[in-house]
């Protein structure tokens, strides 16, 4: 750990961290990086790369006031140096070729349905090259706020493969920023550049004589189908927030359900997601998955059971402390709620509430409670699902 807001500690730090994690991921592909460093394995260019990363962090947690007033600026700090080590690595692992085009893949989606005007009713094919001018001036744009920001040199261009991943990171990172606008609500950075770029465009655009299928009404009839906790986790799924701490819980979770349903062998659901966010209609949907009517509903339904078992399930603690419903906030009870749902506990029940609050392990709370892991993450479900329903009763989520 690294005392107070010494940054050469928290760049030797994620120096460390970064090292440990190239090993980690050096060793699973069963060959070196060529472009590791001698010195340590470390990658070039390494030791400038984290000290951006650190000085980034530092302006963010004297910006944001949420940090300010935590009393935690020391974790937020620390909480937002390894997310951006971690995006970089991201980049970093998958290689230029490849994150490259994960990167243009993630800003296609999100500039989607901006780059044309409404009324310009184009399918995805007619909007690709509009998408591709848009993102070429983009890419440009994004380096100049790289240099600006990082008082870099004005020539400055990436060289290394781990530079390229620090601007791709910063890029996306970029992309995803949310300005303020006049009338008090806010949008991402891309998407404000994306609708300006559409009202450049030429009126006689070609506009696609043929309608969209509304699918309004099965899109309804799922919503009412859902949990009012299903509904509170898509609200903040893709609310709008300003903070950067904000961003950053977000980001985790919808970065861990990605691959949480990745690993289970879902990754249509993954895409499904990714599209969803970025709130895309459900023809557009449709024509991007390459999905029928019947086959969308079907994926949505498999999509909401997995969701709901993964807020249920290890991840529990991360979803929670996302919508501010963590253990130590009564898992987002007024303090009535609280008293209400600790009288509907069996003593068994009000054990493992107890376990659970003070932080011991899942394998310590099973010997406690003399019960298998399973057993007991069962039983921490279902009393997951109870504070929900007391949380959520009435109608009124608490926050």
């Amino acid at each position: 750990m690294f005392p107070g807001t010494d940054t050469k500690a928290l760049i030797e730090l994620l120096l460390e961290e970064m090292q440990s994690a190239l090993c980690v991921s050096t060793r699973s592909r069963g060959h070196s990086n060529s472009s590791s460093s001698n010195s340590g394995g470390l990658p070039s260019r390494a030791q400038a790369v984290v000290q951006r990363i650190a000085l980034e962090v530092e302006r963010i947690c004297t910006k944001s006031d949420r940090i300010q007033t935590s009393g935690q600026v020391h974790s937020w700090q620390l909480t937002l140096a390894r997310h951006r080590l971690q995006k970089c690595l991201s980049y970093y692992n998958l290689g230029a070729k490849q994150g490259r085009v994960e990167l243009h893949s993630t800003l296609s989606v999100m500039v989607y349905r901006h780059v044309a005007q409404p009324q310009s009713q184009l399918k995805f094919s007619a909007r690709y090259n509009l998408i591709e001018d848009f993102l070429q001036d983009f890419y440009a744009e994004s380096l100049k706020a790289f240099r600006r920001e990082n008082q870099v040199d004005e020539d400055y261009t990436p060289r290394t493969q781990l530079e390229l991943a620090e601007y791709m990171a910063f890029t996306e990172q970029y992309a995803k920023r949310r300005i303020t606008l006049p009338n008090r609500s806010s949008q991402q950075l891309i998407v404000l550049r994306a609708q300006s770029f559409a009202k450049r465009q030429p009126t006689e655009t070609p506009v696609d004589i043929e309608q969209a299928v509304e699918f309004a009404k099965g899109e309804e009839a799922q919503e009412y189908s859902r949990t009012p906790a299903m509904q509170q986790v898509r609200s903040r799924l893709i609310s709008e927030t300003a903070d950067p701490s904000e961003s950053v819980l977000r980001d985790r979770v919808v970065s861990e359900l990605v691959q949480y349903l990745e690993e289970q062998g879902h990754s249509d659901c993954a895409d499904y997601l990714v599209l969803k966010l970025q709130d895309l209609a459900a023809p557009d949907i449709d024509e991007i998955l390459g999905l029928t009517p019947r086959q969308r509903d079907y994926l949505q339904q498999r999509f909401k059971y997995h969701v709901e078992k993964f807020s249920r399930s290890s991840h529990w603690k991360l979803v929670h402390q996302w919508l501010g419903a963590d253990l130590d906030q009564k898992l987002g009870m007024s303090s009535i709620q609280w008293e209400s749902f600790l009288a509907e506990l069996d003593e068994k029940q009000q054990q493992l509430l107890s376990l659970k609050q003070a932080h011991h392990t899942d394998t310590e709370i099973a010997k406690a409670l003399n019960c298998t892991p399973k057993q007991m993450q069962k039983r921490w479900t279902q009393l997951l699902e109870l504070a929900w329903k007391t949380r959520n009763s009435g109608g009124t989520i608490v926050e």
